[in-house]
Parts: C-alpha cells; structure tokens; sequence
C-alpha cells in the first residue's frame, strides 16, 4: 500500500506541471476562439477557419505590447493605475507585482539581468539569485558603504524571496538565464538536469 501511494504521488507531481499548462492553454485558446466569433460573426456570418482566434489573441498582446512601450501609452496608463495605486492595501499588492513583472520586461534602459551564485567567504554555502541593483548609491543613508550589490534570492514554490545587500566579490556569475532560475526555483531545484548525451 505504501508503494502504491509513493507510485500516486509521483505520478501526480510529473502529471500537475503539464496538466496546468494544458488547461492554462486550453482556456487562453477558447477564450480567444469564442471571442473572434463574436466579434467576426456579423463581419464574415457562418464562415469562419479554426485557429482564427488564436491568431487573434496573439496579435492582440503583442499589439498591447506594442502600445504599452510608447511613451504616450504609458501616461495614460500611469491615470488607470491611480485606483490600483492609491488603495491602502491593494496599492502594497499591485505595486509588488508591477514591480516585479518590470524587472522581466525587456527595456533598453535596464541593467542586463544577471544570475549569480552567492558565496559569504568562509562558508560552503551557495545561494543561487538575481542582481536586481548593480549600485546602492541612491539608497538612504544607514546601508553599510562600499561596492555592494542587491540580490534577490528567490524561494521554493514562488512563496517569496529575500533581497539581500552583500559585497560585489561575494557574487560570481553563472550561465542560466532568469528564466531557468525561477523555473528551478520554483520547484527548489528538484528538477534533474540530465548530462549532454555523447
């Protein structure tokens, strides 16, 4: 019975991650479909070709991506956001996640994203995180000075993470983008990578 349940919950751990995406899909392709027929139907009446609405939903975020990078756009974004920005305990949640979603968000301005490992010297310890600021300059006055960076350590399960300010030398570059980080983080690195196959 034992072996039986071990052999449940594997099956339902590599069974959950693409059960999720399937159904996050299965809703984005719906949704998109059931909306270009409402919207196409009085254009075009009965004819219509499958798939249509995905390529709909599609060109309507990257439209939206578009429009969200002009300057204009972004104003008058700035005007929407002003109930999301000023609601005492909305405010704190929206402008974390808006906050965060800015770090991804491709931008010319930015200081490249950059995974590092983090070492404190005299321990073995190694903590996988995000440089999300390469200067604490502009930080108020009680941060201790010198040449430090701000690292973000993400946790399992996407349940939060600290950011930790260290020394430069204490942090050393590693090929993985942001991407493969909080993929692995979200599962705390219980995924295995499988060695390059000669």
């Amino acid at each position: 019975m034992k072996l039986l349940s071990q052999y449940f919950i594997r099956g339902l751990l590599a069974a959950l991650p693409l059960g999720v995406t399937i159904y996050l899909l299965y809703l984005f392709l719906t949704g998109t479909e059931e909306f270009a027929m409402w919207w196409l139907r009085p254009l075009l009446g009965d004819f219509y070709l499958p798939g249509l609405g995905l390529a709909i939903g599609i060109g309507i975020i990257v439209l939206l991506g578009f429009l969200i990078s002009q300057p204009r756009v972004r104003r008058l974004l700035s005007f929407i956001e002003l109930p999301f920005t000023n609601l005492p305990v909305v405010k704190s949640i929206y402008s974390s996640l808006k906050n965060f979603a800015d770090y991804f968000t491709p931008n010319s301005t930015q200081v490249a994203q950059q995974v590092v490992i983090l070492r404190m010297p005299g321990q073995e310890l190694e903590i996988v995180g995000l440089i999300t600021r390469q200067n604490l300059a502009s930080l108020p006055q009680g941060f201790m000075p010198g040449d430090r960076v701000a690292v973000y350590l993400p946790m399992g399960y996407m349940i939060g993470g600290y950011t930790v300010f260290v020394p430069r030398t204490w942090v050393t570059p590693i090929d993985m983008s942001v991407e493969e980080v909080m993929r692995s983080s979200l599962f705390a690195w219980m995924a295995r990578n499988e060695p390059p196959q000669s």
